[in-house]
């Protein structure tokens, strides 16, 4: 189907422009005239020659994806059709990859399905709980709440992330430049030295003595230590991609010294959030736990999510399987006991979820003031340590001189 760009003027006199998929050019006047737009200029809009080169095109961002949900959801409250909404949301959009997708939920609707079950068929953009909590507001006719609360849950899920995340690449990245720094030094710098110890002659101090040597060992052995991180990290990612080396590497994670009770606690939010949101929007609990633990994002949790979807199935408390678990905090478990006690259990949820994302902005703030000062003592010591050790035979033989 051809798309033409049009530009025209509203009731208002305001110009607007925008792209529609239809047959012909009587059609475009035709849907315009129907929003009381007068059309002023049509055109064939020009085809991209990159179109179906599928790694060409730009990915769908999760800001996509927030924007989206924060645009649909005024459109409905407003009281426009979900498909004209869709129409208007999709002729907005500069993004090319989410503007065809958004033509196709759109189609998917006009023959139709419903909302959910056409965003069900991107599961990469829309997960189990997005797809759920849309379902279940179109059944329950607070679709504008429910985009919502999804367009709020995502903006704190992904600062949770990119808090994580940021402290996580302060430590690598310094790490990794050290290394960097620290061959170039023993690949280039150090010989040079030792060209000049020969000249000398005499005994080197032990600490220079082991220096070169660690000098001659990088030098000589540089392509079998590259071969050997590739292939570790080869063997890592392959390992980490199996059930069972997830099972252990997140469980290790977890325990970590530091960086553990930060993931800890990052799982603590992203659990409360989710189910809150999900139950504060019409989902079943034990619906909600099972895409709780499919989001979960680590194997530790997914096992105590289920054990506690288990245990709900049987009669049992939320609050009891999850303290069990061992993964939770006991003031997390009394507090979901009391919600449950209330009848109060989203709200809890939610109250505990804005408690942890402090407790996350904390941690990552003492994590980085921790590691700043230990960083900038192992790079002191580590460079520091060479300089000194390559030139302890200039100061021997000074003092010799001198003596």
């Amino acid at each position: 189907m051809p798309v033409y760009i049009w530009t025209g003027k509203n009731k208002k006199g305001k110009i607007q422009k925008g792209e529609m998929d239809v047959f012909n050019e009587e059609a475009v006047r035709a849907r315009l005239g129907n929003q009381k737009i007068q059309p002023i200029k049509i055109k064939l809009k020009p085809k991209d020659l990159f179109e179906n080169i599928a790694f060409l095109q730009p990915n769908v961002r999760q800001s996509d994806i927030i924007l989206f949900c924060r645009q649909f959801s005024t459109m409905i409250d407003a009281g426009l059709p979900i498909i004209q909404c869709l129409d208007i949301l999709q002729s907005q959009q500069d993004n090319k990859t989410f503007k065809v997708m958004l033509k196709k939920i759109k189609e998917m609707v006009e023959s139709g399905s419903t909302l959910a079950e056409a965003l069900k068929k991107y599961p990469e953009q829309y997960d189990d709980l997005f797809v759920n909590m849309i379902a279940a507001g179109e059944a329950g006719g607070i679709l504008d709440t429910i985009l919502q609360r999804l367009s709020a849950y995502m903006e704190k899920a992904a600062k949770l992330k990119a808090q994580v995340k940021g402290a996580m690449v302060y430590p690598i990245v310094t790490l990794i430049i050290a290394a960097m720094v620290l061959i170039v030094i023993l690949v280039f710098v150090i010989p040079v030295f030792q060209e000049m110890f020969k000249d000398f002659g005499g005994e080197l101090p032990i600490p220079t003595q082991i220096v070169v040597n660690m000098s001659e060992f990088v030098k000589s052995k540089i392509l079998y230590l590259i071969g050997a991180i590739i292939l570790f990290a080869i063997a890592y990612k392959r390992f980490s991609k199996t059930e069972r080396g997830r099972i252990i590497l997140d469980d290790l994670f977890l325990r970590l010294p530091v960086f553990g009770a930060l993931l800890r606690k990052v799982a603590v939010a992203k659990f409360t959030r989710t189910m809150g949101t999900m139950l504060s929007s019409g989902v079943a609990i034990l619906e909600a736990l099972d895409i709780v633990a499919k989001t979960a994002g680590n194997k530790t949790i997914e096992k105590a999510v289920y054990d506690v979807r288990s245990g709900i199935s049987e009669g049992r408390t939320m609050a009891d399987p999850l303290l069990e678990s061992g993964v939770f905090p006991s003031m997390v478990c009394q507090m979901i006991s009391v919600g449950e006690s209330t009848g109060a259990l989203d709200a809890m949820l939610e109250k505990i979820a804005d408690f942890y994302d402090e407790e996350v902005d904390q941690a990552v703030e003492n994590l980085t003031a921790l590691i700043e000062p230990f960083m900038l003592v192992f790079l002191g010591v580590t460079i520091g340590g060479l300089v000194i050790a390559m030139y302890l035979p200039i100061f021997k033989m000074a003092g010799a001189v001198g003596g």
